[in-house]
C-alpha cells in the first residue's frame, strides 16, 4: 500500500426531503383533509478515525463524496425516509483543515471519534402541519434544505511513542524490523525511507508503537530531500530515538545536523525526550567502540546506548530501555 499523507476532498451531504401537499381522497369521507408527510432528512457525511489505517490514499482518486438524499414526505402522513450517514473512514493522528489547508477543523487523536464534516439538510413540512382552525384545507409546504458542502483537506500526522530518526543509511528500518512486526523495505547500500513506517514492539507484555522517520538530510526544514513533508511526523511521538550508525566519520557532526534540523523546523521538538543509540557496533571492534562512546558522550546530554540488530540481546535491551521512556 502507498503512503499518502495529504489529501483534498470534497464533501457533500444529502438535501432534504420536500413536504408533501397531499390530500384525503378517500370514498365515504366528504371531508378529506389534508394528509402529506414531512420529508426525511438528509445523510450528514461522518470522518471516523481508524487505529488500523495509516495513509490517507484510498482519497487519492475518489475525491468527491456524497452522502444520500432525504426521501420527499408522502400522503397519508407518510415521514419520508431519512438519507443514510456517510462515513469516511481516516487514519488515527489525521488532521482536518479548512479549504486554505492552515486553519485547523478538527484533530483526531483518539481512536472511533467521529466528526461531522456536512450535516444533512433538514427535511420539508408536510401540508398537514399548515391546518389550523382558519385553514382546514392548507395547500402549503416546505421544500428540503440543502445540506452542507465542503472542500477540505486532511492532513496526516503519525502518532507514536517513539519516532525513530537519523541520517540516510543509519539503519533505522532494519531496527524497526527487529524490534517490531512492521516490514520495512531495507537495502544494503546508501539508501533513504521514502514513506514513515509504523510497528508495534511487545516487551514484558506491554506494546510501544514506534514509527520510523524517513530521513533527514542538510536543508530538510527548507524542504530539501524529503524535507517538511516527513517532520511533521515526528511532532506527534512522546520521545525521540536518535540512530547513528557508528561506523560514519564524524558521529558528533552527524548528531548536530539532524538536530538543527529538527530545531530549525520547529523549536519544540528538541525539547523531547531523546534516547541516543549508536548503530551497527558489530562492524567495529570493542576498543573503537569505548573510544568513540567515552568522546562522545563528553559532548553530549543524554543516553546512549549501543545496538547491533543482529544481536537479540543487545534488541532486548533497547526494548526494555524504550519500554522506560514510555512508561
Amino acid at each position: 500500500m502507498k503512503f499518502l499523507d495529504q489529501v483534498k476532498i470534497y464533501v457533500k451531504a444529502g438535501d432534504g426531503g420536500d413536504g408533501s401537499p397531499s390530500f384525503r381522497r378517500e370514498k365515504f369521507i366528504e371531508y378529506g383533509g389534508p394528509d402529506g408527510g414531512d420529508g426525511g432528512k438528509g445523510g450528514s457525511v461522518i470522518l471516523k478515525s481508524e487505529r488500523n489505517l495509516n495513509t490517507l490514499i484510498d482519497y487519492r482518486y475518489q475525491q468527491h463524496h456524497k452522502a444520500e438524499r432525504g426521501e420527499n414526505g408522502m400522503g397519508q402522513n407518510r415521514t419520508g425516509k431519512s438519507g443514510e450517514n456517510l462515513i469516511l473512514k481516516v487514519p488515527l493522528g489525521t488532521q482536518v483543515f479548512e479549504e486554505d489547508n492552515k486553519t485547523l477543523i478538527y484533530d483526531f487523536t483518539k481512536p472511533n471519534e467521529e466528526f461531522i464534516a456536512a450535516s444533512g439538510g433538514k427535511g420539508g413540512l408536510g401540508n398537514t402541519r399548515f391546518k389550523s382552525s382558519t385553514n382546514r384545507a392548507p395547500r402549503k409546504f416546505t421544500k428540503g434544505t440543502n445540506g452542507e458542502d465542503f472542500t477540505i483537506w486532511l492532513q496526516l500526522k503519525t502518532i507514536a511513542d517513539i519516532g525513530i530518526i537519523g541520517l540516510p543509511n543509519a539503519g533505522k528500518s532494519s531496527l524497526l524490523a527487529s524490534i517490531t512486526n512492521a516490514t520495512p523495505k531495507i537495502a544494503n547500500y546508501q539508501f533513504t525511507t521514502l514513506n514513515p513506517n509504523l510497528g508495534v514492539a511487545s516487551y514484558d507484555n506491554k506494546e510501544i508503537t514506534v514509527a520510523d522517520i524517513p530521513g533527514l538530510i542538510e536543508g530538510a526544514h527548507e524542504g530539501t530531500g524529503l524535507g517538511i513533508q516527513f517532520l511533521k511526523h515526528i511532532e506527534r511521538c512522546k520521545t525521540i530515538l536518535h540512530l547513528i550508525d557508528i561506523t560514519v566519520n564524524d558521529i558528533e557532526k552527524a548528531y548536530t545536523q539532524v538536530k538543527n534540523e529538527l530545531f530549525s523546523y520547529s523549536p519544540k521538538l528538541i525539547k523531547k525526550k531523546e534516547l541516543i543509540v549508536l548503530n551497527k557496533v558489530d562492524l567495529v571492534d570493542d576498543e573503537f567502540v569505548n573510544e568513540i562512546t567515552n568522546d562522545f558522550s563528553k559532548k553530549i546530554n543524554g543516553d546512549i546506548l549501543l545496538l547491533s540488530t543482529l544481536d537479540k540481546n543487545s534488541v532486548s535491551k533497547l526494548k526494555a530501555k524504550l519500554l522506560s521512556y514510555v512508561s
